[in-house]
């Protein structure tokens, strides 16, 4: 399946420069979740490489297999935002990617495309992306499920920081002079 490139999409738990494990198990990751408008061009991309990511695994059987999957979040990367109980996702539809750390960290770049690093302070929970993506079809022992691979993500333009990843600015913070008023702060 060929990788995709989705525009505009708002970026939820960004992992995208440190590799961490699902709740202390398993393979370290990169992650992301993006918000997806419902009807927009990324939802009908999403949806597409999704079904052609099932027809390429399941062939003749990719209805039926998709359908099962679907019926469980555990095993489609895609899901309504209504599931969630999180800031910004009631609306929206949720897309999960992964990396895994062995396939090195995924590119993160700015609007002019030069590289950035987590010190950047962007891409943050909540501003907007575009966002570079592979969909595949899983069937192996632990079941079947259509899964995303995350390739690269450009911070696109700000939004709204979501509560748990506000970003960061020098003005949450007052000047400290010299003098008894700065020696008071330690």
């Amino acid at each position: 399946m060929e990788p995709i490139r989705i525009e505009n999409v708002r970026l939820s738990f960004p992992g995208l420069f440190e590799a961490v494990q699902f709740e202390g198990k398993g393979d370290f990751n990169y992650r992301a979740s993006f918000l997806v408008e419902p009807g927009s061009k990324a939802d009908k991309q999403i949806l597409a490489a999704i079904d052609a990511a099932a027809t390429d695994k399941w062939g003749a059987k990719a209805e039926v297999n998709l359908a099962k999957a679907k019926a469980n979040p555990q095993r489609i990367c895609y899901v309504d935002g209504a599931l969630k109980s999180y800031d910004g996702y009631e609306g929206s539809w949720a897309l999960s990617a992964s990396r895994k750390l062995d396939k090195g960290r995924p590119g993160v770049y700015d609007k002019d495309k030069s590289p950035l690093s987590a010190g950047d302070g962007k891409p943050y929970a909540g501003c907007y992306v575009n966002a570079k993506i592979e969909f595949w079809a899983q069937d192996n022992q632990y079941g079947q499920a259509v899964r995303c691979t995350l390739i690269g993500v450009q911070f696109a333009r700000d939004g709204d920081a979501f509560s748990a990843g506000s970003k960061p600015s020098d003005d949450d913070f007052d000047g400290i002079g010299e003098g008894a008023a700065a020696e008071d702060m330690v």
